[in-house]
């Protein structure tokens, strides 16, 4: 049937251009109608998209054009590189604690921080590095790795995570004088 019409609409056109009678309006009437029973096709016809996965869209260069596949590379997340000046221990200053606002967010070494693990960040110790905190207000200690950089504030030489916190028994104050060090047999 469409393809009928379509050969019916296409004598239209043309005896409109044999009548010497231009008729733009028929002509495009025409074309469009043509264009889109081309386009009709029965359900038979129609194959199934294959399926592939989604694939992340590449980025564009200055000038607007797409680097080939073969010029991609995977995106990898990359740890912060530590200080090259590592801090002395042991060390003593103010230390805070962050905690649900950072819960499940990656760190500065590339590991998920967990609230509830004895972590820290500090400046410049090298990641996975094992110290001791202990609160000098109470001689509460904890033993905690380094996964982060921080902390933001300046004066604060640390801040740890809430379940380091809870253990110094800082949660409340927020912050505490604490003194950083080697655990005992290292």
């Amino acid at each position: 049937m469409a393809n009928g019409l379509s050969f019916s609409l296409l004598g239209f056109v043309v005896r409109g251009f044999s009548d010497r009678r231009p008729c733009r309006l028929a002509m495009c009437l025409g074309l469009l109608l043509f264009q889109g029973c081309a386009l009709l096709q029965r359900p038979s016809d129609i194959a199934a998209p294959a399926e592939t996965p989604a694939e992340p869209a590449a980025p564009k260069t200055s000038v607007g054009v797409q680097p080939a596949p073969s010029q991609l590379l995977p995106v990898q997340p990359t740890a912060k590189k530590s200080p090259a000046v590592p801090a002395k221990l042991p060390q003593t200053g103010e230390a805070s604690w962050y905690g649900a606002q950072h819960q499940g967010k990656q760190t500065a070494s590339g590991t998920i921080y967990d609230q509830a693990g004895l972590t820290a960040a500090h400046p410049s110790l090298p990641f996975g590095s094992k110290i001791k905190v202990t609160n000098l207000a109470n001689g509460k200690s904890v033993e905690v790795e380094i996964t982060d950089r921080g902390p933001v504030a300046g004066n604060r030489i640390i801040d740890l995570s809430q379940a380091a916190a809870k253990a110094l028994e800082m949660i409340e104050s927020g912050t505490a004088t604490v003194r950083l060090e080697l655990p005992s047999g290292q």
